[in-house]
């Protein structure tokens, strides 16, 4: 049986029915058109009723929401109703509620989709001259993200055990694949925090029918298993991970290359728990790897030596300084994921859902992705590295021009591009050799109680109090 129109609704059309509706233009020509997010609809048939909130208008607006400092939903539709208005239009009814309905509709695999597209793209665009000795680098590493205390939310993504019900949050694992050359997300796996198969090397496991051969996986020694290392061989990928903590090292054996260089052969465990016998009988029962020990001098740095466990044999084309080198830049994908988090306010989601929890997760990394595609091209332009620009200075420059991007012509757009990679390019990291910050907060933070008990009792307390 079909719905009959309401007052508000049918007043919306009468509205529209003689006005012209301009479609949204994102500005990011050569990144990220209103034609290739109309592709990407109509490839994955996403189509509704032609009203206020189009597929095109709710994906633009829910894109410039997550790379927005206020996330709320008023404020996207205050964003749609000052665009509306800008193309003499009105919006009839601000509530916040058709918003979210329209935005619940885009399918989460089309957002997931369109992220890792724009990856690729600019990983495999990247220059030969950026790589590391000739090779494509992929850098691993995990986190989490805490969300709104919804029943929905526990259910999908529990606390921590050791947390009271009602005083902790709903809290997700996540494992990200990044290119070491560009910095853009290449892979996402999502995942509970606890729980069989949620670990960080389960949800690297996933990623790895999207790496290609010749890859060289770079990550923390968390990831640096036998298993690990041999599968990933067997798929045509070297690794270069730190040596567990767990496993010994002893420079005295195996076949040296120089100090503190050798080739040792690791023996095959035991099968674990989540391998099937067939997988386990195809890993080889040896298998020969290269350590090195490093020795850290810089002043202020916790680590002192660390031990990297390598595939790559060859001293000669690998030679022991580049592996410090590549190792060193590791520390990337701490940065990175602090950008997500910290820059782009992933670190605390915002929606009741978890299918609306994967679609903030996705869209923010999208435009994540997008901050950084206009970094390459900076960099390209004027001849830097890409690792060396602010990824701030890129969100704060891209804000600052959105609207002009948007509501000029071609020609204006060009202009506008053209400034716009100079700015961002001009926005270089310093160079601090041996900068030493302590791990401490200077400021205070309010002296409020911590909430120990669930709200609804804390309340009921006050009220009885009273």
């Amino acid at each position: 049986m079909a719905h009959s129109t309401t007052c508000r609704l049918r007043f919306q059309i009468h509205q529209l029915d003689g006005q012209d509706r301009p479609q949204p233009a994102f500005g990011l020509d050569g990144i990220l058109t209103a034609e290739t997010v109309q592709s990407f609809l109509k490839e994955a048939g996403v189509r509704w009723k032609q009203i206020l909130y189009t597929p095109l208008l709710t994906f633009w607006s829910f894109f410039w929401q997550m790379l927005s400092r206020d996330k709320s939903c008023r404020a996207a539709v205050k964003r749609i109703t000052a665009w509306k208005a800008g193309h003499g239009a009105t919006v009839a009814d601000e509530d916040t509620g058709a918003y979210c309905k329209a935005r619940a509709r885009l399918p989460e695999s089309l957002l997931q989709r369109m992220m890792r597209w724009l990856g690729k793209t600019v990983h495999a665009d990247a220059p030969p001259q950026w790589r590391w000795c000739g090779r494509r680098v992929k850098v691993v590493d995990g986190s989490t993200v805490s969300m709104p205390d919804s029943a929905a939310n526990q259910k999908a993504y529990p606390q921590i055990p050791g947390q009271k019900r009602g005083v902790g949050f709903p809290i997700a694992r996540i494992v990200v694949v990044f290119c070491l050359a560009t910095g853009v997300v290449l892979e996402t796996a999502l995942g509970r925090y606890q729980g069989k198969q949620t670990g960080e090397n389960a949800l690297f496991r996933r990623l790895w029918p999207e790496l290609e051969p010749g890859d060289v996986a770079l990550g923390d020694r968390y990831y640096g298993s036998y298993f690990d290392i041999a599968m990933l061989k067997q798929r045509g990928i070297d690794s270069v991970f730190r040596l567990h903590q767990r496993r010994g090292c002893d420079f005295r054996r195996g076949r040296r290359l120089g100090q503190e260089d050798q080739v040792v052969s690791w023996s095959r465990p035991g099968r674990p728990a989540w391998m099937d016998e067939t997988t386990y009988r195809s890993i080889p029962e040896t298998m020969e790897l290269r350590q090195t020990r490093l020795h850290v001098g810089r002043l202020g740095f916790r680590t002192r030596v660390l031990v990297i466990v390598t595939t790559l044999l060859d001293c000669e084309i690998y030679k022991k300084s580049d592996l410090a080198s590549l190792y060193r830049r590791r520390w990337h994908a701490e940065l990175d994921l602090r950008s997500i988090k910290a820059v782009l306010g992933m670190d605390v989601l915002r929606c009741k859902t978890p299918e609306m929890v994967r679609k903030e997760i996705w869209m923010t990394l999208m435009g994540y992705n997008v901050i950084r595609a206009l970094m390459v091209q900076a960099a390209k332009s004027h001849n830097r590295d890409p690792r060396q620009l602010s990824f701030k200075g890129g969100l704060q420059t891209l804000q600052a021009f959105r609207e002009k991007l948007q509501q000029g012509s071609p020609a204006e757009r060009q202009l506008l591009r053209t400034i716009l990679l100079r700015s961002i390019a001009h926005d270089a990291v310093g160079n601090r050799p041996d900068r030493v910050e302590p791990r401490a907060r200077k400021r205070r933070p309010k002296p409020h109680p911590l909430l120990t008990k669930p709200r609804e009792q804390a309340k009921a307390a006050l009220l009885k109090a009273s």
